[in-house]
């Protein structure tokens, strides 16, 4: 017999929930696809890109022979790189180590590249009925309201607590369900700001409701101030060409490509000054500038724990750069095609579409 929060949740389920794609199959590449676009990325905004990445790669195969460029210009636009590039590795871990099938266990899953308890929870359940609770912001929020939980949910420690609770409740006979439910009652119904308590099936059952606190469940202490970079760009351009180069550090967009950069502690230096930043470009510049530069543009950029202030200076040349510049600094020109297929940060698209429409 389902425990009450089960039967609560199993029967608001059938009635509430939205109708997207991935609820549509048992194939654990595509339910696997849908959770890893969805971290960290509302519904709304992943639903085009799993679309699309089923479209482009339809299979396990076809996605973990793909070159990682191609798969990072897919993602572009949703952030947290590190995700394409783990799931490009998992693919291709998948179809080396496992026979282009993925593990039909919990246990097994937890050993694939980036694939951790809550990935493993979801694709065990949904694809495999096991019997194990997923784990995600709206679980802890459903649990930590309904149970009046105290545990801060940013502490590791906090992580034990919540996940007993929810494998206590998860049903064997419908553990797809109850997981499908109970993220979907937080998105929807016991939502972070405003829940819907006058209509929520668990009033009656609920802590928080019960005691006036739903506002302060669950508790999680703040995040550190987000770090602030400048961030000065020169975009070099001879005739209908513009001189890039891929982000090789292990830094934000490793793998994706910008311009020349330099970056300083000051928001706002005189152009000849950044030129200096950048080792044997003043001298080329000295002689090759058609112009003077226009006034940089300035773009803010927001990450999840960086705040970017961006400069771009606009740069064109008389002659093409020398190959030791280019080789030295990374670079290489290209045309408007090319540069429409590569994998480049969001930031960079967003000064490319405003200020190069043809690009």
């Amino acid at each position: 017999m389902p425990s009450f929060l089960a039967a609560a949740l199993l029967a608001w389920y059938p009635r509430n929930h939205r109708d997207l794609p991935w609820r549509h199959t048992r194939d654990p590449y595509a339910i696997w696809l849908s959770e890893v676009i969805l971290q960290q990325t509302r519904v709304a905004q992943g639903l085009p890109y799993y679309e699309a990445f089923l479209a482009a790669y339809p299979t396990v195969q076809q996605l973990a022979a793909a070159p990682e460029q191609d798969v990072l210009r897919l993602w572009q636009g949703l952030g947290y790189y590190s995700r394409a590039r783990n799931m490009h590795h998992t693919a291709q871990q998948v179809v080396s180590e496992h026979q282009s099938r993925f593990p039909a266990t919990y246990a097994g899953l937890l050993k694939l590249r980036g694939v951790g308890p809550y990935t493993a929870a979801a694709i065990a359940s949904f694809a495999f009925d096991e019997a194990v609770a997923v784990l995600d912001g709206n679980v802890y929020r459903v649990l930590a309201r309904i149970f009046g939980l105290h545990d801060d949910i940013a502490a590791p420690s906090s992580r034990k607590v919540f996940q007993a609770l929810a494998d206590q409740h998860i049903p064997t006979t419908a553990p797809a369900d109850f997981n499908q439910a109970i993220m979907e009652f937080g998105a929807l119904q016991c939502t972070p700001q405003k829940p819907d308590c006058l209509f929520c099936p668990l009033q009656t059952t609920c802590w928080a409701f019960q005691h006036g606190q739903v506002a302060l469940l669950p508790v999680k202490t703040k995040a550190k101030a987000s770090r602030v970079r400048f961030f000065h760009y020169f975009v070099l351009r001879y005739g209908a060409t513009l001189y890039l180069k891929p982000r090789t550090e292990k830094d934000i967009w490793q793998g994706l490509y910008d311009f020349a950069l330099a970056e300083t502690d000051a928001a706002e230096l005189p152009v000849d000054e950044l030129i200096r930043h950048l080792d044997g470009l003043g001298a080329v510049l000295d002689t090759s500038r058609a112009a003077e530069p226009a006034p940089p543009v300035a773009l803010r950029h927001v990450l999840s724990h960086q705040k970017l202030e961006a400069r771009f200076v606009d740069l064109p040349l008389a002659r093409p750069l020398p190959a030791a510049t280019v080789r030295d600094l990374g670079l290489k020109a290209y045309s408007a095609a090319e540069i429409e297929a590569l994998p480049k940060p969001q930031l960079i698209a967003n000064y490319l579409s405003s200020h190069w429409p043809t690009i």
